[in-house]
């Protein structure tokens, strides 16, 4: 039997290994939860009801979603995402081996998370940066692995087009749809896909409706890289 301490307790130690470890079977659990039932509410969306933005959010299901929008977020957020395990180790490597010049120059390009990764990111955790992104990395990539073991592919797509923000209180590609261009997510045409998608990563800034010019310069290029990828088998399975 282990030994107390004089007062009685458990030693501290032993008291937070306990709690890591109630944290980790709860964390387990929720993620496995969520390969059926989508998160009630994140952390994002919390956020944005405190900061006065409201929640259009409307979930729907893999077959009520354009095929467009999928590849559309493929093109343009993660085009190894049927390939890789999660993460772009590729893209990981290339930017720690940048010199710090040239990683200023790529900031924007090469090496910004998977859809894996931001899918953790945006049900289990937290957005920003800063500091506060440090502090999210070992978290973001126990989660990114576990959805990729426990959810697959298309469940991380499906979670991913559902919960993300597409517009100052808009989450979700259902929500987006009926805002932007009065239609459900499953009609969307190949440039109004692209559209949504051109507005991230900061839709508050990147806007739609009206058309800002990064979306309007941005949108174009996408639809290139969805003619250039739709042909790849392993994209065909994934989107249909």
């Amino acid at each position: 039997m282990a030994k107390k301490s004089q007062s009685g307790k458990r030693p501290f130690w032993k008291r937070v290994l306990r709690f890591f470890i109630i944290l980790l079977a709860a964390s387990l659990l929720y993620v496995v939860v969520c390969k059926w039932i989508f998160p009630p509410i994140t952390i994002t969306q919390i956020g944005a009801i405190a900061e006065g933005y409201g929640l259009k959010r409307d979930y729907v299901g893999w077959d009520q979603m354009s095929p467009n929008i999928k590849l559309a977020a493929i093109a343009s957020e993660d085009q190894l995402f049927p390939d890789h395990n999660g993460f772009d180790w590729k893209s990981i490597e290339k930017s720690m081996d940048d010199k710090p010049g040239r990683r200023k120059k790529r900031a924007k390009g090469a090496g910004a998370s998977t859809i894996s990764q931001q899918t953790a990111k945006n049900v289990f955790l937290w957005q920003g940066s800063g500091w506060g992104r440090y502090v999210r990395k070992a978290p973001e990539a126990f989660y990114t692995s576990a959805i990729e073991l426990v959810w697959g592919k298309k469940r991380i797509m499906e979670v991913y087009l559902n919960v993300i923000e597409m517009g100052p209180g808009i989450y979700g590609i259902e929500a987006a749809a009926h805002a932007y261009f009065n239609k459900p997510a499953a009609s969307l045409s190949r440039a109004e896909a692209a559209m949504i998608i051109a507005c991230l990563p900061n839709p508050k800034r990147f806007t739609v409706k009206p058309l800002s010019r990064r979306v309007s310069w941005r949108y174009p290029k996408i639809m290139a890289q969805m003619a250039h990828i739709e042909g790849d088998p392993d994209v065909q399975a994934l989107i249909r």
